[in-house]
């Protein structure tokens, strides 16, 4: 069976650029005078109205200047990030950043931007524009090799800023010899206009009103856009006569808002009186969505007695019509968003109504159910699926978490939404972030319960997985005192696996034989593989490799992969053939521990498993150097020395591991001889991580 990849961005060179959705149109100036500034500024910030355009243009300078940056271009979307707090974090998840460590956000990042040659844009700034600043600041100072791109409609106010405004699109008129037919705001009119009726054309016979309507709505891009949709059931003059009309309603609305703005507000409101009562109340409804969402979320937290859920998916459908929704489709199935700037006016409508924190624990209640139902499910065949279908369900978990900590009363679903989810803060990148909110919820429910006890499992495996021993061990130990007050057998149980864990790390192996021990004892007749059972079973195999017991280590290994293979369950299994593969080094099987690491490498690269993959790639160093392929291990060894600055703690300070890695080094550079070793190794350190696993697995030609 061929898996989806899931390769995390911060692997690759090339960036995370969006696609372009739809065509560009106009802004042959504003383009070139940006392209000019970029290279003679370290910060653009681009400025301008909402609905203006500034992220349209952001996004098509990119792709025309990405290939003159090296090390790629690389994009970061705050628009519906609540926090401050959470800018750096959010950053770093753009850039697909490997750090999982403990170290603080600003010095990984620093880290990891170092010496690239890279543009970073940072999209809508203006909620959260003093985080920004202060962040941009730091990092230009860390990276001298390092531009940054703003779009807000605010400046950052950093001395060293460009700030360049997006004005509207050319109108009809501003330029008197300009013929109407190439004007770029009836230009984009046609263009859209285009999508919507296919055979629709400019002409003499429309050219007129076309061009007035564009006058009418400003040249503001957002509002042309609307207005085309309305070709579906309306002609040209007939859409100008109903703008007009709304226009004249809106004239002495807002005296103290700006023209354009009013423009905006006034198209927004208009498309908003021509959707039926039903969308306008689905529309008002999804704005309690962050980022993109399924159908069946929708259905559940938008519907009630006014909106039966067997009405929302025709409602979906011409909230798409009427470019209210985005629709995506990919591998994984379709999924929707709204328009940010139209989320922001649903939003007020939402409130208008008084229905924000019904339809806000209704979102709650869905993630907390999905989450529920995803940690289930994990240990079984659809492990990718729900890997791949939770990172995108990152940003509204994200808010339901926020949520749940602001609001009294709720605090405890916190702790259940963030426990349901360890694998996703275990096995799909974000150690980082469920260490922050698990600190945050467990301060937030300092009452013991079983849903403390929970997290505190939960967060004690988090602080193992950045290497964090001593922090392991301390929530480990509280989970145990509190779950014997509270009579929660298997947190005990859980508890001892993870104390048996922090004690592999610290190096302590008759301690963690111990409690490893009593954890698969207690596991072995639950149904629950994971996270007992199956990782107490592989390390305890490392303890016992370190002991010197091989056969009983591969036997146990043996086991639990056939456990694995019956399950479907993957994330496991590729640790198992990682252990496998020491196992067999040490018992001098080396053909068949590069075979075994090769696959552990093969279903890593599935996950977002970043310090998994190092681990790996050290043992693969190792079981080339016994194969004799030195140059290979070389530069191995190169490539996990810079990836390893990026990842946190390098080894995760396991003292076995760290004694392997110094005895690999010695080895290569007695063989090789210290400038062929050098030679070798600084090859090696040009490599990503992606290119660095591909050498491990033949698929790389070695440097020469």
């Amino acid at each position: 069976m061929r898996l989806p990849m899931a390769t995390p961005s911060g692997w690759r060179r090339d960036g995370n650029l969006p696609a372009e959705l739809t065509s560009f149109v106009g802004r042959t100036r504003l383009l070139a005078n940006l392209k000019r500034h970029l290279g003679d500024s370290r910060l653009v910030t681009v400025t301008g109205i909402g609905g203006v355009g500034k992220s349209r243009t952001v996004l098509r300078l990119a792709h025309q200047i990405r290939a003159q940056y090296p090390d790629g271009v690389w994009f970061a979307d705050l628009a519906r990030l609540q926090d401050a707090g959470m800018v750096r974090h959010t950053i770093a998840s753009a850039l697909g950043i490997a750090d999982q460590s403990s170290r603080s956000e600003t010095e990984s990042l620093a880290e990891w931007v170092g010496m690239r040659d890279m543009l970073l844009i940072i999209d809508t700034c203006e909620h959260l524009v003093q985080g920004c600043a202060q962040l941009v600041h730091e990092l230009l100072e860390a990276a001298p090799n390092l531009k940054v791109l703003a779009t807000s409609r605010q400046s950052l106010q950093l001395p060293y800023e460009h700030v360049v405004p997006v004005p509207p699109l050319q109108v009809p008129g501003d330029d008197p010899v300009e013929s109407l037919f190439t004007n770029e705001s009836v230009q984009l009119f046609a263009a859209r206009a285009g999508a919507v009726v296919p055979d629709f054309v400019l002409e003499e016979q429309n050219i007129a009103a076309v061009a007035e309507l564009c006058r009418r709505l400003d040249g503001i891009p957002l509002a042309i856009e609307l207005a085309a949709v309305r070709l579906r059931a309306l002609s040209v003059e007939q859409i100008l006569g109903l703008l007009a009309d709304r226009f004249s309603l809106l004239a002495g609305a807002s005296r103290t808002a700006l023209p354009r703005h009013q423009t905006l507000r006034a198209a927004i409101g208009w498309s908003h009186e021509l959707c039926e009562p039903a969308e306008r109340l689905l529309w008002a409804r999804l704005s309690v969505f962050s980022g993109d969402f399924e159908l069946d979320a929708a259905r559940y937290v938008c519907s009630d007695d006014r909106l039966p859920a067997e009405h929302i998916t025709n409602l979906v459908t011409g909230l798409v019509e009427k470019s209210i929704l985005l629709i995506r489709s990919n591998h994984a199935g379709v999924r929707y968003k709204l328009i940010d700037t139209l989320a922001e006016y649903g939003e007020e409508w939402l409130d208008k109504l008084g229905q924000t924190q019904d339809l806000r624990h209704r979102h709650l209640a869905y993630y907390l159910a999905l989450a529920q139902r995803s940690e289930d499910a994990w240990s079984g065949p659809r492990q990718i699926y729900w890997f791949i279908r939770m990172r995108q369900e990152h940003d509204n978990v994200r808010l339901a978490l926020e949520h749940a900590l602001r609001t009294p009363g709720e605090s405890v679903l916190s702790l259940q939404l963030l426990s349901s989810l360890w694998f996703m803060w275990v096995c799909c990148g974000f150690q980082r972030e469920g260490r922050l909110y698990l600190e945050r919820a467990l301060e937030a429910n300092r009452g013991v319960s079983k849903e403390r006890c929970k997290a505190l499992w939960v967060l004690s495996y988090v602080r193992s997985s950045q290497g964090d021993s001593v922090g392991a061990l301390e929530a480990a130990e509280r989970c145990s005192k509190e779950a014997v007050r509270v009579g929660d057998s298997r947190a005990v149980i859980l508890a001892s696996k993870m104390q048996g864990t922090a004690a592999v790390l610290q190096g302590d192996l008759q301690k963690a034989s111990a409690l490893l021990g009593v954890a698969i004892e207690f596991n072995t007749d639950n149904k629950e593989l994971n996270p007992g059972l199956l990782p107490a079973i592989v390390e305890l195999s490392i303890v016992l490799t370190a002991q010197g017991e091989m056969y009983e280590a591969e036997s146990l290994l043996t086991d639990c992969l056939q456990v694995c293979t019956e399950r479907g369950e993957l994330f496991v299994s590729s640790y198992a053939h990682w252990a496998l593969a020491l196992t067999q080094l040490h018992s001098m099987k080396t053909d068949q521990a590069l075979s075994n690491i090769q696959e552990s490498l093969r279903i890593k690269r599935h996950f977002h498993d970043t310090l998994g993959i190092l681990i790996a790639l050290e043992t693969t160093a190792r079981i080339f150097t016994a194969l004799e392929r030195v140059d290979m291990a070389a530069q191995l060894l190169g490539a996990l020395h810079q990836n390893w600055k990026s990842a946190g703690l390098p080894m995760l300070g396991a003292p076995f591991l760290e004694t392997d890695h110094e005895k690999c080094v010695k080895e290569c550079q007695r063989i090789m001889g210290l400038d062929g070793y050098n030679a070798a190794f600084d090859e090696g350190a040009r490599l990503d991580l992606d290119e660095a696993s591909a050498l491990a697995l033949g698929e790389l030609d070695a440097p020469s």
